[in-house]
């Protein structure tokens, strides 16, 4: 590591999503003054457009380029073997970010993406956890709304009522309250995507069913329980709920951090995740419109129309629209003998979720990476599993998320 000529790169630097995290890294690092970062793409006249932006025509300090391409193994071999790090927002990720995984894994490099492709994410670990557990490689997915909210935050709660009462909860009930934003073209291209390969595949809508996928190889899954589908009443929040789509990410990335983290929660452990509906008629309504929605997906015809409608790769919200986002979630740790001890902790961020708060999050755990001892080695983990206890006030003090004990009103 200490011959890499890089500490880190951003790959993908081009792409809508991936200028705002250039953005965010310039904005903590500057040129590199703390440590020496790159941009990367298969674009170099391109790549100089985003440095240009952010560093203006003549800086005595240019950022470096380097072109490498998704499809091309020999130049994602040559990057690996130049950077500590490798931030990708090159997706969607069972499509082009096989081979930039491979090459992270071979040479020891660290990696953090935005996928929230369970399914390819599940084959990643199959394929490359042996081998970055050998090279040293620390492998994080899913560094953006999805999911490290979900993930830290179910951490938190944790942390918080072992403090508080010496015990860890059995069972912790995210919860999705107000938000104000829409999910980026990236996500909608992995969602889209998934939905294509399942309809197609018996045995990957099987998996996708599995709330235990992402565990590791060997372990016996947990309890269990369906993703929920139509409004249900939580009778700890006492409101009726809605299915979230992101929890069919989420939940699979919370229980494997539980495993990776050696049940500490306990090999019981559960985690469900949905919508805080002011109504059951509002529970119902998007339940219905969920459904709806991933029927429509299923078919081709319907994949092209939701294509027409919905934000595609590159493509996000101007920059007032990101700043007027938000997102609240909240997670209960449930007691295991007294429910009125209960901690509910809630998790806010003050820009959109799918972009502002996704490319400010993606960048603090890139940035994790490349400066801080951390304690795990390597392997392929989850943002709570190797990143929680250095990644959390980064994200407080950099990235406008907080993370509080909640009042139970």
């Amino acid at each position: 590591m200490s011959e890499r000529s890089l500490d880190l790169v951003l790959f993908g630097a081009t792409g809508f999503t991936g200028q705002l995290v250039a953005e965010h890294i310039y904005a903590r690092e500057g040129a590199g003054s703390k440590i020496v970062w790159a941009l990367a793409g298969r674009n170099e006249d391109k790549l100089s457009a985003v440095r240009r932006t952010l560093q203006g025509h003549a800086p005595k300090r240019p950022l470096e380029l380097v072109v490498a391409d998704s499809a091309d193994k020999a130049s994602l071999d040559e990057l690996a073997r130049r950077s500590r790090v490798i931030c990708s927002t090159v997706g969607p990720y069972a499509r082009y970010g096989s081979e930039l995984v491979a090459a992270c894994a071979r040479h020891g490099t660290h990696y953090c993406d935005l996928s929230g492709e369970v399914p390819w994410i599940a084959r990643m670990i199959a394929q490359h956890h042996a081998a970055a557990q050998a090279s040293g490689a620390r492998i994080v997915h899913c560094c953006g709304f999805d999911s490290i909210p979900s993930d830290l935050g179910t951490w938190f709660a944790q942390e918080r009522l072992q403090a508080r009462h010496g015990v860890y909860a059995r069972r912790v009930r995210g919860r999705v309250g107000k938000t104000r934003g829409t999910a980026s073209g990236g996500t909608v291209a992995s969602l889209l995507g998934v939905i294509e390969d399942a309809s197609r595949d018996a045995t990957l809508r099987r998996e996708l069913r599995n709330k235990y996928l992402l565990y590791p190889a060997g372990e016996a899954p947990g309890p269990g329980g369906s993703d929920q589908t139509g409004p249900r009443y939580d009778p700890c929040y006492e409101r009726w709920t809605a299915p979230f789509v992101m929890a069919l990410i989420n939940e699979r990335v919370v229980h494997r951090s539980n495993a990776l983290l050696d049940f500490p929660w306990g090999r019981d452990f559960a985690y469900d995740e949905s919508m805080l509906c002011g109504s059951r008629a509002e529970a119902l309504t998007i339940s219905l419109a969920v459904g709806a929605g991933l029927l429509t997906a299923g078919t081709a015809p319907g994949r092209a129309l939701a294509r027409k409608f919905l934000p595609a790769p590159g493509e996000g919200p101007d920059q007032e629209a990101r700043q007027k986002g938000f997102f609240e979630l909240f997670f209960e740790a449930e007691h295991p003998d007294d429910r009125t001890l209960n901690v509910r902790v809630k998790v806010t961020g003050d820009r959109d979720p799918g972009y502002g708060a996704t490319s400010r999050m993606l960048g603090e755990a890139a940035l994790c990476l490349a400066q801080d001892d951390l304690a795990v080695g390597g392997g392929v983990w989850t943002p709570a599993s190797a990143l929680a206890g250095n990644l959390l006030p980064r994200l407080e003090d950099h990235a406008g998320l907080s993370f509080d004990v909640a009042t139970r009103d």
